[in-house]
């Protein structure tokens, strides 16, 4: 058995960044950025008006009240126009600054008069008032995305607001689901006596997705070594980038996970670390092919081996920094077995956590009820009330 911190470093050491590959801006959506991106162009890529009201030169409005006929007027999308001196143009928030104009006054200080044909200025104006200037939000040339960006829908935002049609992002992930034991059958099946519905085969595939992956799922296989060997090849065929397999990595007559990886040419990294819960947790890699993680089959070890294991794992492939936990104090005091790092379901409250009753592996309801993971660590069999503590986001 080995610590967590074994474990993540051997982790981290298997990881291979993932390729690059282009795609249309419009299927970017929570892809990695892979190559940085900068502006091939201004924004704005004209001065323009922040507001409605008149654009004037400002060394034409030198009095409290000043008299300008008006020259005009200039909406959103509107060529440019030349304003002359001694006159003002109505325009548009949007609207482009019409040439020989350095100003713009809004239109609540103003009123017009003459039929229309000319305003009178309330106040005086500075050059530069409530224009936006070409350049002043993205310059030529400026940085948009950074490599190891998630792409998000402000991303989209401006990579479109600057004429990006695609963007280079990293390889989705391609990740094969398999669930071993005879006691499972299928959500939508009602179980025999004795059976129970595969329920953490829908949690990895929604956490997969959700996480930019490709899964793909290869259903349930009996407690049959010959079963499992039959449909690993099939995997393999398929050539994913990562195995997940939940259930059959323990020490019981039926854990036959173990021994059948290694049997089909898998290099064992780990089996066993020292967390709960989770621990009997199984990591190996395939010659020039999938990493495979063998998860325990107790749903909420399941749940602990992706969160803890397997998601950063596949953060280090699609170049996202490490995840930072944030750092709360126990709200009371919480028994734990000394030498096991424990992820514990848990609710913050404040500055502080709570560490949720319902803690076995089997107890899914709890998960519904925590916002977070209190990660206590594997020093002491007993954590006191009031102890700083890593917290990370369910």
């Amino acid at each position: 058995m080995i610590s967590y911190a074994e474990s993540q470093r051997l982790l981290s050491a298997q990881a291979r960044l993932l390729p690059a590959e282009t795609i249309p801006l419009s299927k970017a959506l929570g892809r990695v950025c892979a190559k940085s991106v900068v502006s091939n162009e201004a924004l704005p890529a004209f001065d323009n008006s922040s507001m409605d009201g008149f654009a004037v030169r400002a060394a034409d409005v030198k009095r409290a009240s000043t008299l300008l006929p008006v020259a005009g007027t200039l909406s959103a999308g509107d060529r440019p126009r030349t304003l002359a001196r001694g006159f003002a143009c109505e325009i548009m928030t949007g609207a482009p600054l019409p040439s020989g104009a350095d100003a713009v006054v809004p239109v609540e200080y103003t009123h017009r008069t003459g039929c229309g044909r000319d305003v009178v200025i309330e106040g005086r104006c500075a050059p530069g008032d409530f224009v936006r200037r070409a350049g002043s939000d993205f310059a030529r040339g400026k940085r948009i995305l950074e490599v190891g960006t998630a792409i998000g829908p402000r991303h989209m935002l401006a990579l479109a607001a600057l004429g990006a049609t695609s963007v280079a992002v990293r390889r989705r992930p391609i990740i094969a689901v398999l669930a071993t034991g005879k006691e499972l059958v299928p959500p939508e099946r009602r179980p025999k006596p004795g059976q129970i519905r595969d329920g953490s085969s829908s949690f990895l595939m929604a956490a997969l997705e959700q996480n930019g992956c490709e899964a793909r799922h290869f259903g349930i296989v009996r407690d049959d070594p010959k079963d499992f060997a039959h449909k690993m090849k099939k995997i393999l065929a398929a050539k994913p980038d990562a195995v997940l397999t939940t259930g059959a990595v323990s020490m019981g007559k039926h854990d036959f996970v173990t021994a059948e990886v290694a049997r089909l040419g898998a290099k064992l990294l780990y089996h066993k670390v020292a967390i709960r819960p989770g621990k009997p947790g199984l990591v190996a890699r395939f010659h020039r092919g999938p990493i495979f993680f063998g998860l325990p089959g107790n749903p909420v070890s399941t749940v602990v081996g992706w969160r803890f294991f397997v998601r950063p794992y596949l953060q280090r492939c699609l170049g996202l920094p490490a995840e930072i936990p944030r750092r709360a104090r126990l709200s009371a005091r919480v028994e734990k077995p000394e030498g096991l790092r424990c992820f514990f379901k848990a609710r913050r409250e404040g500055d502080s956590v709570r560490v949720l009753r319902g803690q076995g592996s089997h107890m899914i309801s709890t998960l519904l009820e925590a916002d977070c993971w209190a990660v206590l660590p594997e020093a002491r069999s007993g954590i006191r009330a009031g102890k700083e503590v890593e917290v990370y986001p369910l």
